[in-house]
This record gives C-alpha cells, sequence and structure tokens, in this order.
C-alpha cells in the first residue's frame, strides 16, 4: 500500500484531515486530526511514555509556544535556522533549493551547504521554474521561525520551532527542585512551529507538528560509564554507512560506529520503542549524518529513517548537542548551569532524542495497511494497544432482544475499553469497517447469546471466530489488548 492509499484512508475513516479545508484561503501545512487519528496518537505517546520515559524515571514537563527573542538569540536559531530558497525571476515563485534540485537531478545537497554549491548545481544543471521556465534569482537564506507580538506595543517574541528550548532553560530549577542527578533526563510532548517553504504531503512536512521530545543531561567524563548499558547490548540495528550494516550495539561501539556506550543505550532503546509499534524493522535504519548535514549544534548526529513509498522518511532526530545549549542560555542570561557530580562541578552534556510524532504515526499507517485480495478486505494491522478502536460491539440483527443484549455489554466494556457500537448492516460488511479501522477484535451477539450467555470473538488478522462467555470478555480483552 502506497502514500495515495494511506491518504485514502486518513480521509475517510476519521484519522486526519486539512485544517480549514473548506475555506480557499486555507494554507499548506496544517492539518487537524479525527477521533481515529487522536486516538492512534495518544496510545503511541503513551507507549513513549512507558519505553523511554518511564523506564529511565525521566521528568515530563509542559512548556509555552510562545518564547521570549532572547531564548532563542541564546540558542542560535535567530542566525542559523534558516533553509536555503530560490526564487523565480519571472513569476516570483521561491521554492526551497534543496528539494528542487534534488527532485529535478536526484543530486542531494545538505541543507546546510554554503549558498554556492546551490548555485552552482542550478547553473550546471540549467535548471528553470517548474511553473513558468524563468531563471533563479541567487540562493538565500530564509529563517523559518515564526514571529509574534506580545501586548499592546507587540514586543517580538516568537512560536518554538522545537520543544526542546524549554526544557534547557528551566534545567537549573528541576535539577534542583527535583533533587536530579546526573544523568538526568527531562522529556515533553508539544507542539512546534516552522514556517516551512513547501508544506506537502499531508503529516510528512508541517507548518505545525508535534514533538516527543528527550533530552538527556550527562557528565562528559562519564560516557562509557553506564551499567545500564548491558540492557540494550545485544539490541541489533540498523546502520547506513558506506552500506547497509546490522551490528548490536556492543558491536557497534567497539567498532566507534557509535561513539559510546551513553549514546548507544539510547539508540537501542529507540530501536526497542520503535519495534513495538509494529514499523517493519528491516525497513529501518539510523543514519549518521555527515558536518555538512548535521544541526548547528550537533557535535555527533543520528538520524533514524524509516523508508515509506514516497521514500526515506526522518522520523527521529538523535543528537549529541554537548554543552552548546546550556553554555548558550548560562552566558546570556547571566544564570548559572554548572551542577555538582561526586563533589565535581560540571556543565552538563546533552543528547537528544527529538522525535515527529507526525511522521511516525504516517508510517505505522503505511507499514500496517495490506490489502488482502484473498479476503477481499483492506486491512490496518494496527498492534491491539494501539488501536483507535480495540473493540466493536455488534449485534447479529436488531429484533428478538439482540439488540438489547449487545447494548448491555457495550456499557460494561465502553469505559475500559475504546469500543464502537454498530446495530446496522450486513456482518461481514461490519467487520470490514472494523478492519479497516485497525480494530483488533469484534464482539458479536447472536441467538446462542440469550440461551447461554456466550458471544462470538473475533480476531481481525486471522479472521478466527471463537465463542466466549460474556463474563471472560473483560479478561480476555485485556490480556490481548494490554501494552507489552
Amino acid at each position: 500500500m502506497n502514500y495515495d492509499d494511506v491518504m485514502k484512508l486518513a480521509l475517510e475513516r476519521g484519522f486526519y484531515f486539512p485544517s480549514c479545508e473548506i475555506y480557499a484561503d486555507a494554507q499548506a501545512g496544517f492539518w487537524e486530526y479525527g477521533p481515529s487519528g487522536v486516538g492512534l496518537k495518544n496510545k503511541f505517546l503513551e507507549l513513549w511514555r512507558r519505553e523511554l520515559v518511564r523506564r529511565d524515571n525521566m521528568l515530563e514537563i509542559d512548556g509555552s509556544q510562545i518564547m521570549s527573542q532572547s531564548v532563542f538569540e541564546a540558542s542560535g536559531h535567530l542566525t542559523s535556522f534558516a533553509d536555503p530558497i530560490i526564487q523565480c525571476k519571472n513569476c516570483k515563485s521561491t521554492f526551497r533549493a534543496d528539494k528542487l534540485i534534488v527532485e529535478s537531478t536526484k543530486i542531494e545537497i545538505p541543507e546546510s551547504a554554503d549558498l554556492t554549491d546551490f548555485d552552482k548545481a542550478i547553473s550546471e544543471n540549467n535548471l528553470k521554474c517548474p511553473n513558468c521556465k524563468g531563471g533563479f534569482e541567487a540562493t538565500r537564506k530564509f529563517n523559518m521561525m515564526f514571529k509574534v507580538g506580545i501586548g499592546p506595543d507587540g514586543e517580538p517574541a516568537y512560536l518554538r520551532p522545537e520543544t526542546c528550548q524549554s526544557i534547557f532553560v528551566d534545567f537549573p530549577r528541576l535539577y534542583k527542585t527535583m533533587r536530579g542527578k546526573l544523568p538526568f533526563g527531562i522529556s515533553q510532548v508539544g507542539k512546534s512551529f516552522r514556517n516551512e517553504i513547501s508544506p506537502r504531503q499531508s503529516l510528512l512536512r508541517l507548518r505545525e507538528f508535534y514533538q516527543a521530545e528527550i533530552e538527556v543531561f550527562c557528565n562528559p567524563n562519564k560516557l562509557n560509564d553506564l551499567e545500564k548499558f548491558s540492557e540494550v547490548q545485544d539490541t541489533v540495528i540498523r546502520f547506513q554507512l558506506d552500506k547497509l550494516k546490522e551490528m548490536t550495539c556492543k558491536e557497534a561501539v567497539n567498532s566507534g560506529t557509535i561513539p559510546n556506550k551513553f549514546v548507544a543505550y539510547y539508540l537501542g532503546i529507540l530501536a526497542e520503542f520503535y519495534e513495538k509499534t509494529g514499523i517493519d524493522m528491516s525497513r529501518s535504519r539510523f543514519r549518521k549524518l555527515g558536518e555538512k548535514e548535521k544541526a548547528f549544534y550537533a557535535e555527533v548526529a543520528f538520524d533514524f529513517e524509516v523508508e515509506t513509498t514516497t521514500g526515506w522518511l526522518e522520523l527521529v532526530a538523535c543528537n549529541y548537542r554537548s554543552d552548546y545549549d546550556l553554555g548558550s542560555h548560562a552566558k546570556k542570561s547571566k544564570e548559572k548551569f554548572e551542577v555538582m557530580d561526586d563533589d565535581v562541578k560540571v556543565l552538563p552534556h546533552v543528547f537528544e532524542i527529538s522525535m515527529g510524532i507526525d511522521r511516525s504515526l504516517y508510517s505505522i499507517l503505511e507499514h500496517c495497511l495490506q490489502n488482502d485480495k484473498e479476503n477481499d478486505r483492506i486491512v490496518l494491522s494496527l498492534k491491539p494497544y494501539l488501536a483507535p478502536v480495540q473493540v466493536g460491539i455488534l449485534s447479529l440483527v436488531k429484533k428478538d432482544g439482540l439488540k438489547e443484549k449487545t447494548d448491555e455489554i457495550y456499557q460494561l466494556i465502553k469505559r475500559k475499553y475504546d469500543s464502537f457500537l454498530d446495530h446496522s448492516g450486513a456482518i461481514g460488511r461490519r467487520y470490514r469497517r472494523l478492519d479497516e479501522v485497525g480494530t483488533p477484535f469484534a464482539i458479536t451477539v447472536d441467538h446462542q447469546t440469550l440461551q447461554d450467555d456466550t458471544v462470538t470473538l473475533r480476531d481481525r488478522d486471522s479472521m478466527e471466530q471463537n465463542r466466549i462467555k460474556i463474563s471472560e470478555i473483560d479478561s480476555v480483552l485485556y490480556k490481548k489488548t494490554a501494552f507489552p
């Protein structure tokens, strides 16, 4: 199944759709989650909390989406957070230079490359405006920050382009009040805002998007002093080096592919997390970024990428940011960011796991959406603990007391499991609708139910049907839908 199939599913089954779509002036790059999408997103985040945040007793905060100009002066975003753009001399259409070049020539130039590199590629390949075939102005940088004015005088501030800055500026207070000890993890889920030049392909490139951010503060002198590394040392992950290569976390450290056990541990648990989302890990990779590809704040960087029908898609940026952030904010604010670690004062370094939630959800949908031609159905084979609707409650017919019995069962379980009650239509078509939205189980009430208090439990993937007692429904569903 491809991008168009996922898009059709998303629109028809309430996963996501364009914002303000009834108006002609609706802007691109803004999408909204429907009921199915919200259900999937919430369960994805709960899995993230279980597998990453709670695993290491990290803290979670909820920072402001609008932050002062000083924050982004210190972080470097006002000077460095920019994309290369080109403008047509004739029709004035604007394009991202790196995207236009790769789409036209397959030549990949990192967005952080020198502007002359883009001009050279455009000239040598005689690239013209896709809209009017006109020539281009010289490449220039476009800062993607959304600026806002606060109060009647319009004091300058910005919508945050990433969720991590509030973690950095809050670090001294959190470390003190929560009795911190290095390594010290802080997480945050929330929206970020980037004024993308050419947002496209629904959730894949947005101007308003969700991030799940983790920043782990550490002593740079103890990056190989990590007992819990043994938990992941045998975890196999795939690296894109000169070629794609599989190795354990231990082998990756010993070979120098990963610089230390600290970074390897977090790449390992990230890989374990995504395996539990239903993404096909044989179509994933950690790609180590070169000097021109890394973000301006990164010392070492890996992108976790997943193969989709649109190409390789970056889901998570894993950056060793050293002391760039705390040092910059300390200098700008004149506040102290050093902490004591074993009686030694240290300015912590930071390792970041910055996850794109929207792209992750798209990848899960594409990897799980199947065309079961043998049984003439479309099946969204989500993990049961991620399914927006966990069980459908169906009456075989609406008469003979079956509707009332079905309603009774629905009332018993609806507050514990995400359920869908359906009395209308042929039972086969109702099963197919549940299959398409990813519902792993269906309970059908029939005439036998009235005789012996049993129902039919249908499994989405195998299509097997078994009779169970009404009194067993809760325990059976719990075992089948619980998080791992």
